[in-house]
């Protein structure tokens, strides 16, 4: 029989969606896979019933429904003061992910190196690798996870064809300042790279940081593939609507990856989106208020544990030390997590390049109750008596 391509030897199915099936399996609270468990806004559920029994069921215009577009560009005006025109500098993609790989495969020949911040989304290197291109990564070191400003210099001077962002980042919620964006960008243009940006939590992110839009720095704009989604902001992960912003001479051929990678995102779902969209400011302050108070609550809970952690800035995902414990990986402490404690989070080795085994990552989008439910569970890792019990039958 033929052997498969040899690429794919290269990295490992969704450890983020592993940790999902073992949740549901034993019962566990998922905190590992970044999906809510409230509903999203009631204009957008309105919009969705109303969808569904108007024209759009058929094939919307590949690179997205004009309505859309037209929607999503008036928004990114708002937020950036940008003047993007929804026939040039947009293709719609179904979600962040199929984003990326279309941002990787327009901007990347094969052989093209690519560099990738580590700790990373588990989707940059696995995109790069399918893009025929080599990842060099850059390190992000915890605890605050900056980065060393001479160590992107060496890497720029192995002259990359892009960088990749997160911001804000997922999984270390760090948000890049507008200095560190700046500096980027400086050495992407001296050594003529593309700068992918990917910014699903554009609107959660916590005082007092700010949201950069990296495309609208001076002189960005040409230089810039940003990558977005509506999932986040709009609590509808399932949906799969997101989008690639950048110049109409990268859009021209970004629509082409797009067009035979999944023809288009889904039209009804389009459609009832743009209720979102049109959604006012207020939308979005309520959005950062309702999150901040999440994660002020899960917080709260982390730190009776006596775990150390990173408190994040941006997004809504936090990098918890579990050194402690004694386990000899991260993985086996996620499988304990869930099976033991009753709380599912993600190993950290999943999302490092470097052999790092010291991280769980768990997320707190989810209802407060939820939330404190997790956070009682969690609560047992306080009581001395309990986890070394725990501890050693587990080891026996």
């Amino acid at each position: 029989m033929p052997s498969p391509a040899n690429r794919l030897a290269q990295f490992s199915e969704s450890v983020i969606r592993s940790m999902t099936r073992l949740a549901n399996s034993c019962g566990a609270i998922n905190l590992s896979q970044g999906f809510p468990d409230f509903d999203p806004p009631e204009a957008v559920l309105a919009a969705l019933e109303t969808a569904t029994r108007g024209p759009h069921h058929q094939y919307a215009v590949t690179w997205g429904a004009p309505r859309f577009r037209k929607a999503l560009a008036n928004k990114i005006n708002r937020d950036t003061g940008l003047a993007v025109d929804p026939d040039q500098h947009l293709v719609v993609t179904c979600g962040s992910t199929e984003a990326m790989m279309v941002a990787m495969m327009t901007a990347c020949n094969p052989g093209d190196k690519v560099i990738v911040f580590s700790p990373f989304y588990e989707n940059y290197a696995a995109d790069a690798i399918l893009s025929g291109a080599e990842p060099i990564y850059v390190t992000l070191n915890a605890p605050n996870f900056g980065y060393n400003s001479a160590e992107l210099e060496a890497a720029f001077e192995q002259k990359p064809k892009a960088i990749i962002v997160c911001n804000p980042s997922n999984p270390t919620g760090k948000v890049f300042t507008r200095d560190e964006l700046l500096e980027i960008l400086e050495l992407a243009k001296k050594h003529d790279a593309y700068v992918i940006t990917d910014e699903p939590y554009e609107h959660i992110v916590y005082e007092p940081q700010v949201h950069t839009y990296a495309c609208a720095l001076p002189d960005a704009f040409e230089r810039v593939i940003t990558c977005n989604s509506l999932s986040k902001t709009y609590s509808i992960t399932g949906w799969r609507l997101g989008y690639v912003l950048a110049s109409a001479t990268v859009i021209a051929q970004a629509r082409k990856v797009h067009d035979f990678l999944t023809v288009g995102a889904a039209a009804p779902l389009q459609e009832a989106a743009v209720a979102g969209l049109e959604l006012p400011d207020s939308y979005y302050a309520e959005l950062q208020t309702s999150y901040a108070r999440k994660r002020d609550v899960f917080l709260s809970y982390l730190r009776q544990t006596g775990l150390p952690f990173t408190e994040p800035q941006g997004a809504y995902y936090v990098m918890v030390d579990i050194s402690s414990l004694g386990f000899p990986t991260d993985t086996e402490a996620a499988a304990w997590f869930a099976k033991k404690v009753g709380v599912a989070g993600v190993p950290g080795s999943s999302f490092f390049r470097e052999p790092e085994h010291r991280f769980i990552r768990f997320h707190f989008a989810k209802k407060e109750e939820t939330l404190h439910a997790a956070g009682e569970r969690l609560l047992r890792l306080a009581d001395a008596a309990w986890l070394k019990e725990v501890l050693a039958l587990e080891r026996d």
